[in-house]
């Protein structure tokens, strides 16, 4: 968390970047700097997510001390829910019925930190393009194109804050230039505080607080009882995360495997077939993320990513199993 308060620093004193990019180079530059803002300002504001029909306002605080990093989200619309952030880990607070429900997960990033701060794999598969300065929630932004250099992920614009480096906007395009995601603030504005009276749930505190299911256990990649092997991943994809969770109603755990290009992320799900449940096959688009299933050896393979069909086909047949 230091070397990321250090890192801004030395974003921020390149000062030909503080209006905008004017060079390619400058734009690497200039997204490296938002990705470590994200961590380490402390701001509060509103933003829409909108995909397809759906659309949520969402009010965002986050704080970094320079040791710790704190963040709550706040869902305006519908029914309450709360997200709270502290290091990798997220806790989601849900009410149903007469109970809050806590869900524990990790390994998410919330927007605007949804950038990885070391961008070297990202470098691989995609181009990125300086555009134009552009108005967000009432301030000047750089607006940048990143471009993949292939089908094997989407396209996304980046609107970039020209003083402080935050990112205010993304823009997630499929293979057509037609907008899946966006997630934007309209208002925006640094906190000045250290007081982290805040970083406390508000959902009914007459309600039962109650935790969901059971926390994932992380194994090592090199698992010696390991049954299967994967190869031939989608150009530019790596293993970043391995775990097996327990699922309600299931005897043996399911195992979950994460890939990532840097920026798209694919889950692979992996669990032996079950008597008496129809095994699922084939591929489904539900909103902006696509789902692929099969069976091989007796085993039900499930693929989920927001990135093109091909890329998690690609992943579901990329497993094989010993005999």
């Amino acid at each position: 968390m230091q070397m990321r308060c250090f890192a801004l620093a030395c974003i921020l004193a390149s000062s030909a970047l503080t209006a905008h990019a004017t060079s390619d180079d400058d734009a690497w530059i200039l997204l490296q700097k938002a990705a470590v803002a994200a961590h380490a300002l402390n701001y509060q504001g509103i933003f829409v997510y909108q995909a397809g029909r759906q659309i949520k306002s969402v009010q965002i605080t986050h704080y970094f001390n320079g040791k710790n990093e704190f963040a709550r989200n706040v869902i305006l619309d519908g029914t309450p829910r709360e997200v709270f952030s502290q290091g990798g880990e997220l806790t989601i607070l849900s009410p149903r019925n007469e109970k809050v429900v806590i869900e524990k997960r990790r390994g998410q990033n919330m927007f605007p930190a949804i950038l990885p701060t070391n961008l070297d794999a990202v470098k691989e598969s995609y181009v990125l393009k300086v555009g134009e300065i552009e108005r967000v929630a009432g301030r000047p932004t750089q607006l940048l194109y990143l471009t993949p250099t292939d089908g094997l992920r989407y396209s996304y614009r980046f609107w970039i804050d020209a003083e402080f480096g935050l990112l205010l906007k993304s823009v997630m395009l499929n293979p057509r230039q037609e907008v899946m995601e966006s997630i934007g603030f309209n208002q925006i504005s640094l906190l000045n505080t250290v007081d982290l009276d805040w970083f406390q749930p508000k959902i009914d505190a007459k309600k039962n607080y109650v935790i969901e299911g059971e926390a994932d256990k992380t194994i090592a990649d090199n698992a010696a009882n390991a049954s299967w092997t994967i190869k031939d991943l989608p150009a530019g994809y790596r293993k970043v995360d391995q775990m097996k969770r327990m699922v309600p109603g299931r005897s043996q755990p399911i195992t979950h495997i994460v890939f990532s290009d840097g920026l798209a992320s694919v889950s692979l799900f992996i669990e032996p077939l079950l008597k008496g449940i129809k095994p699922k096959s084939g591929h489904k688009l539900v909103g902006t993320t696509s789902f692929y299933a099969h069976v091989i050896d007796g085993y039900q393979i499930i693929v989920v990513g927001e990135v093109p069909e091909a890329t998690v086909a690609q992943v579901a047949h990329a497993i094989s199993f010993k005999k």
